[in-house]
């Protein structure tokens, strides 16, 4: 007993100070005050660790706060699932089948619903940039760029947005404001602990991953999103608790009455052997595509800016074609689950579909160009399955031998249009073989998302998330720096003398240009060498003879001298050697080695900054 007090005692020192546990022990106590003062310090010790487990988590509390942030996340995600049930409840609609719904209500107030939801929708807008402390919303920047903080009150009224938008049949994903909603939960939790930043944006990737995981009932596909899409690393630092914070978010999301995966997939069928040749040019099909429908997002955006109208009468204005449109086409209310649903176990012929396609893309862009708050992916899967539905309905006139039904194509055609907008193939990949849960839809699943990443990666703009645009850019800069040579960094050299240029001459040059050597050519402008700042000083100071001197009397014949043809990282080793603030290039395939220029020290550091990633 003594021996434990002594090492109770010995812990208790190095404890923080108003934490630290003052033992004093007699040794002739009685053993019942021993084992109290026992119990009293490993409770001490006890809340210690907590302590620091709370507040200086390292990664395996890390682990522990991911679970805590799946269930949050969670409990969030069916919190917005709940009010959109009740705002549909309140126009009058039975909550779930927005297609139902709008097919249930007649035309007038199919058209308004949409209006007046937009109209509210673009208030809540309002009220959120005005409690704007300058700092965005977007949980990608506060995981990327920003220390983790996702604005509370910008934030809340975007979600009170976003529902309004969705319960009145706005074509725009849910899922973007669900995933927001569950980081920022995460960011408040984070903060209310006093998180750093570094452990903050974990703590919000964390809740990203929640949220997609419960959105799509895909905790492999969400924990390769937010690692994939948002932080372009797969870092286990980072991926650990992303991967804990979605299996656990998913886990719990099971518990509620009423959750069920968005899509109802069916069994996909066997593909062998030359059949997996259409699921190739679907790739290629969706590759092209993608981007386009991407660039059509950005025109409408830019389009419905430009327009001189209040910000709740752009919304309202959305809202207004929708309903328009809906007239016709019941189906492009909501995010197209409904549809998606349908073409997967029914037949549908192909100008069925190309109609809602059109309809449902005009309704889409009239939604997302306005400004309102929610997200394109679910819309993006729409797009996908239909356009490979109407491609497999093709195949299928062209090769009636082939054994996929078109419902194979469109599976297979979410995936790779989602891969074409993401820039994520992995995660567009797991996303769809945690859907179906087939390992015959891997084969052709692959092939398609390979052939649209690669066909799609050399659109410019062609990624879904700014966060992947401008990493993508900078991973094509560092790309062209990589592959620079030096004669794209060469300047003029104005430093260049003959051989028999005189000592008065040569320092003339020297105070017109502050540079420590000068460069030496001769009659045929070959590059002879170079003559020091230093040499020339000496000269000029020491007591002598007259006599007439030349640079050839100063000449330093071995210099380093770089070639147009060297790389980046090659200019540098000279550099490291060289004390001075440049170097001349010579050309080595002409025969009088004649100098192209110079190459300036700051001119090739500044390249190689820009060519390393931050």
């Amino acid at each position: 007993m003594a021996a434990l007090f002594s090492v109770l005692q010995y812990r208790a020192t190095s404890l923080p100070h108003e934490f630290r546990c003052r033992l004093r022990i007699d040794r002739s106590a009685s053993g019942t005050v021993l084992s109290q003062l026992a119990m009293k310090n490993a409770s001490c010790l006890l809340r210690t660790f907590l302590w620091k487990a709370v507040r200086q988590p390292d990664t395996h509390a890390m682990l522990l706060w991911a679970v805590v942030v799946g269930i949050v996340g969670a409990y969030a995600m069916a919190a917005f699932r709940e009010g959109i049930d009740l705002l549909q409840r309140t126009i009058g609609g039975e909550p779930g089948n927005f297609v139902e719904f709008a097919k249930a209500l007649p035309w007038p107030v199919r058209i308004a619903v949409p209006t007046v939801g937009g109209l509210i929708a673009g208030g809540c807008l309002l009220l959120a940039r005005r409690g704007s402390s300058g700092s965005g919303a977007d949980y990608m920047e506060a995981v990327t760029v920003g220390g983790g903080v996702v604005p509370v009150w910008q934030s809340i009224w975007r979600t009170i947005s976003s529902l309004f938008s969705i319960a009145s049949g706005g074509s725009i994903g849910r899922e973007g404001s669900m995933v927001q909603l569950a980081a920022l939960c995460s960011s408040v939790v984070g903060r209310l602990f006093r998180f750093d930043p570094a452990r903050l944006r974990v703590l919000v990737a964390c809740g990203a991953a929640a949220g997609i995981t419960s959105a799509y009932n895909a905790p492999i596909a969400g924990a390769f999103f937010v690692t994939e899409l948002v932080l372009g690393s797969m870092a286990m630092e980072w991926f650990g608790p992303i991967v804990v914070s979605s299996v656990v978010a998913n886990i719990t999301m099971r518990e509620f009455a009423g959750y069920r995966p968005p899509y109802e997939m069916p069994s996909f069928p066997t593909v062998t052997g030359m059949e997996v040749l259409p699921f190739v040019v679907l790739g290629l099909l969706c590759g092209i595509l993608a981007p386009r429908f991407l660039q059509l997002l950005a025109i409408s955006k830019k389009g419905f800016g430009k327009l001189p109208l209040f910000l709740p009468m752009k919304l309202a204005l959305g809202g207004l074609i929708v309903g328009i449109v809906s007239v016709w086409a019941p189906e492009v209310w909501g995010n197209g689950y409904e549809v998606v649903n349908s073409l997967l176990h029914q037949p549908w012929t192909w100008t069925a579909l190309l109609v809602v396609l059109v309809l449902k893309i005009i309704a889409t862009l009239a939604t997302a160009g306005t400004g309102a708050v929610g997200g394109v992916f679910t819309p993006t899967l729409f797009v996908g399955a239909v356009i490979g539905c109407i491609y497999g309905i093709g195949v299928q006139n062209i090769w009636p031998q082939a054994s996929a039904e078109p419902y194979a194509y469109a599976i297979v055609g979410m995936g790779a249009f989602l891969t074409a907008a993401t820039n994520a193939p992995l995660m567009a990949i797991l996303m769809i073989f945690e859907m179906t849960l087939s390992y015959q839809v891997v084969l052709p699943l692959m092939l398609s998302c390979v052939i649209a990443y690669f066909v799609a990666r050399n659109a410019e703009h062609s990624a879904m998330y700014e966060v992947t645009v401008r990493r993508n850019r900078e991973l094509k800069d560092r790309s062209k720096l990589a592959a620079m040579r030096m004669r794209e960094l060469v300047r003029p050299a104005d430093t260049i003398v003959p051989l028999n240029a005189s000592v008065e001459a040569m320092t003339r040059m020297f105070a017109e240009h502050p540079v420590k050597y000068l460069y030496v050519v001769d009659e045929r402008q070959q590059f002879c060498g170079v003559v020091a700042l230093d040499d020339v000083a000496s000269d000029l100071a020491a007591p002598r003879i007259p006599r007439r001197r030349t640079a050839s009397d100063f000449l330093l014949p071995e210099f380093h001298v770089l070639t147009p043809d060297m790389t980046l990282g090659q200019a540098l080793q000279l550099f490291l050697k060289f004390r001075g603030e440049r170097l001349p290039v010579i050309d080595p395939t002409s025969n009088s080695s004649s100098i192209l220029g110079v190459v300036y020290k700051t001119s090739l550091l500044d390249a190689y900054g820009r060519m390393s990633p931050s």
